[in-house]
């Protein structure tokens, strides 16, 4: 391909690292290409840092997919991209509000129709039930997903929890005491430009069906057998409690802030309890079902979307 590549980048990161993590994965090709980059902002902005009860509060709408609205990003749906770099962070096991509210919007929708798509994450430890989601809206607005690249934090998962609510609720990213900094770490983010070469050699030939598999490789979707069984177990909670604390009223109304306040601290405590014990059942599993859970791994760690 002797034309030069044009790549549309579609994201929403509070902090900046998404920003980070995806600027660095262009880095190597941005002399072959013409990279447009859209952010995704809310009508009406989500803080950072949060505030504890807003944080919680914005649970339910995640969960049931009732985003708030989004501005308009301004990009026609008859240009041509070679590819379109989609940016989230997950928010509860599901995409943040503001990349839902683009993927349900008209605008998001006609944007993405027949383009081929990459998805780009970054998160704490949890991604597969986001990004199930995430391939559902791909796949109602007619785009093709080529490729996924989750980076997350490699801190033990209790470690990480502290380290997250620290950075969400206190805007304190640095290491504290024994704590590591908050976040996918430095080193991590660093080394993530190892994934252009695969991208930009699956553009300039015109062959994306073996990309994922090339990511892969390179460690581009990373999936533990004890977090896909943490995860599972996780989703009908969260499910429970954003229809709990949703049949109260809407986003912030005050009948709802007692429910909002009990989920906000069963949670922690939940996670702190299933943490070891989901990394145990994995362990059983492993050796019980090692067959199924294997095969569990190997889907999340491709783009394939499972039939309902």
């Amino acid at each position: 391909m002797n034309q030069q590549l044009k790549i549309l980048v579609v994201y929403y990161s509070q902090s900046g690292q998404l920003k980070q993590i995806i600027d660095t994965i262009v880095a190597p090709f941005q002399h072959k290409a013409s990279i447009v980059y859209k952010l995704i902002e809310p009508v009406e902005p989500f803080p950072f840092p949060w505030k504890k009860q807003q944080f919680f509060d914005a649970m339910p709408e995640c969960v049931l997919a009732r985003p708030r609205a989004v501005k308009y990003i301004g990009v026609s749906a008859d240009e041509h991209f070679d590819l379109v770099i989609l940016g989230y962070t997950p928010w509860f096991l599901s995409p943040s509000q503001p990349v839902a509210g683009f993927l349900q919007s008209e605008e998001g929708k006609s944007i993405l129709k027949g383009k081929r798509v990459l998805t780009v994450s970054g998160c704490r430890n949890m991604w597969l039930n986001a990004q199930e989601a995430i391939k559902r809206y791909l796949s109602a607005a007619g785009a093709t997903l080529v490729g996924n690249i989750a980076l997350v934090d490699k801190n033990h998962n209790l470690v990480s929890l502290f380290t997250i609510q620290r950075w969400a609720f206190k805007g304190k990213k640095d290491g504290h005491f024994i704590l590591p900094p908050a976040g996918v770490q430095e080193e991590d983010i660093k080394a993530c430009d190892r994934f252009a070469a695969p991208i930009v050699a699956a553009l300039e030939n015109n062959k994306m069906d073996t990309l994922q598999a090339e990511l892969v490789q390179l460690g581009a979707a990373e999936v533990l057998p004890s977090l896909v069984v943490l995860e599972n177990r996780g989703t009908k909670p969260f499910k429970f409690f954003a229809k709990f604390i949703s049949d109260k009223g809407g986003p912030a109304a005050p009948s709802r802030q007692g429910r909002v306040s009990l989920y906000r601290n069963l949670l922690p405590i939940a996670v702190i309890i299933l943490s070891p014990i989901s990394a145990l059942s994995a362990l059983i599993t492993l050796i019980t079902k090692k067959k199924q859970l294997n095969e569990e791994v190997a889907y999340y760690k491709g783009i394939e979307l499972r039939k309902a």
